[in-house]
């Protein structure tokens, strides 16, 4: 490997069009999750078992993966936002653990996967993930924080009383907070990084679900199939016409 490769992480550079994706695919998670679970009656433990071979495989063969492939690492998220999905909606309404207790739980595994990334490599910089050790920490973090986020946002949604509108807005300002603090501040641009991925989920939860839960629910009643497939199409169309480069190691 030469000194090129060996700077060159294996996700895409941070910018407006990565966000922008990111939160496209987080609300077809949660689409997709949801027309396998609900619309197709398969269950949220059959769902789950499905998507979960489905985000190892991709894991799988992005770490195997010698350099960045904006089509594999995107389908990867995707893996790990519908598996968060199923895996959520199981913890919180088939085991009865609720949407706060999943959200703290959750979060506890977040934190501790965060912990334990920064102890074993020294840093949980996204730029920093070009080996295989820093791939594994990174995709199970992610893991953890899409499942989190959609326990956090059916919470914000439905037990809070905040409805799909007043979730989205909730999670909007919290995003243009940090974009504030991204812009104004010399806060650690990791950590900034971290809160608005995590973020970006619950967004992508609710939007989801606004999208296509009953109007008698406050949603839209789109179909889960038409609304996944327009989000998948949405997603192919940025990376074809929107190139990405591989980010630059430890440039944040």
């Amino acid at each position: 490997m030469n000194e090129t490769q060996r700077n060159l992480s294996k996700i895409p550079a941070i910018t407006a069009i990565f966000w922008l994706i990111k939160i496209a695919a987080t609300t077809l998670g949660e689409t997709g999750g949801d027309a396998v679970t609900m619309s197709m009656n398969l269950g949220y433990l059959t769902g789950t078992l499905i998507f979960a071979v489905i985000f190892i495989a991709a894991v799988i063969v992005q770490i195997k993966s010698s350099r960045f492939n904006p089509y594999i690492y995107w389908f990867t998220v995707i893996a790990t936002t519908t598996v968060g999905t199923t895996l959520a909606d199981f913890a919180d309404r088939s085991l009865g653990i609720g949407y706060l207790g999943g959200s703290i739980i959750l979060s506890l595994l977040l934190i501790t996967s965060l912990f334990c990334w920064r102890m074993m490599c020294g840093t949980v910089s996204v730029y920093s993930v070009n080996n295989r050790r820093a791939e594994i920490f990174y995709w199970v973090t992610i893991m953890f924080s899409q499942t989190l986020g959609t326990a956090l946002g059916d919470w914000t949604a439905d037990s809070a009383g905040m409805g799909y509108l007043g979730g989205i807005a909730i999670f909007v300002l919290a995003l243009v907070g940090l974009l504030g603090c991204y812009l104004f501040t010399r806060w650690s641009r990791t950590a900034i990084f971290w809160a608005a991925f995590i973020l970006t989920r619950p967004l992508g939860a609710v939007v989801g679900d606004f999208l296509d839960k009953p109007l008698s629910h406050g949603g839209l009643d789109l179909s889960r199939f038409g609304a996944s497939l327009t989000l998948m199409l949405f997603i192919t169309v940025c990376i074809l016409l929107l190139p990405q480069r591989s980010a630059q190691r430890d440039t944040v």
